[in-house]
């Protein structure tokens, strides 16, 4: 997200969501009931438009049918971590975990699977936003095993390199640079990162995956986010982090 995109987000009358769906009985219960939340809404009905929407209007988030004309909602989410940081929910009919991890794995922040609630969605949405946008006060900087962590710009960088990371990465690591060599469950994780109660624990598992692709030597032999098997993970920090991407 760029500083302009999240600053104007910090007002509820200037968030800007992108609703892509195809079916139009949905695009318009979901749009009418984001309207009446505060936000300003562009919908697309497929897969194309959505990108050409989301490069010219800069969407604060996302809402992206899996399903889609033209480009599905997988391709149509690479596409978009590709060129800009925006939060994406991913909603879809199919309700096995490949699917929802494939999602996950594209870069989506959330998914909610049909049929759903239209006030569950907001929900979900105000819930994505407040930790990308961070209208509470934000905690201090963190430096720890080469990387400095901004949580106020949303920005780190691991010995000196910019990375990129979802709304979800950056909330991941940011929580585990803070509690070094503490072991969490997934459980734990999906609680203190997430905000949920309860929810699939895959959700974690694929984004310890995608964070683990950004941060370390060699993803599949990790130095510093570790797998403690039968519990959860924990951040090494005595961890050797030199050659991160």
């Amino acid at each position: 997200m760029t500083m302009q995109s999240a600053s104007s987000a910090a007002e509820p009358g200037n968030r800007r969501i992108l609703l892509v769906e195809d079916e139009q009985t949905i695009a318009d219960v979901v749009r009418d009931y984001l309207l009446q939340a505060g936000f300003q809404v562009d919908v697309a009905g497929d897969g194309f438009s959505a990108l050409r929407l989301a490069a010219t209007r800069q969407p604060d988030l996302v809402i992206l049918d899996r399903m889609l004309p033209g480009l599905d909602g997988v391709e149509v989410c690479r596409r978009l971590r590709q060129s800009m940081s925006v939060p994406v929910i991913m909603v879809t009919a199919l309700g096995t975990e490949d699917d929802r991890i494939l999602g996950l794995e594209m870069g989506a922040d959330d998914y909610v699977t049909k049929p759903f609630s239209p006030r569950e969605l907001v929900l979900r949405v105000k819930s994505v936003l407040r930790r990308s946008v961070k209208e509470f006060s934000p905690e201090p900087p963190v430096e720890l095993a080469g990387f400095e962590l901004d949580p106020a710009s949303r920005t780190v960088t691991h010995f000196g390199t910019p990375l990129t990371l979802t709304v979800r990465e950056f909330d991941l690591l940011a929580f585990m640079l803070r509690r070094p060599n503490q072991v969490f469950s997934r459980e734990e994780l999906i609680k203190a990162v997430w905000g949920w109660d309860f929810g699939d624990l895959s959700t974690v598992t694929v984004h310890v995956r995608r964070l683990r692709e950004k941060i370390e030597v060699n993803p599949t032999k990790p130095e510093l986010l570790k797998t403690v098997w039968g519990v959860g993970y924990r951040f090494d920090a005595k961890g050797d982090g030199h050659g991160g991407h």
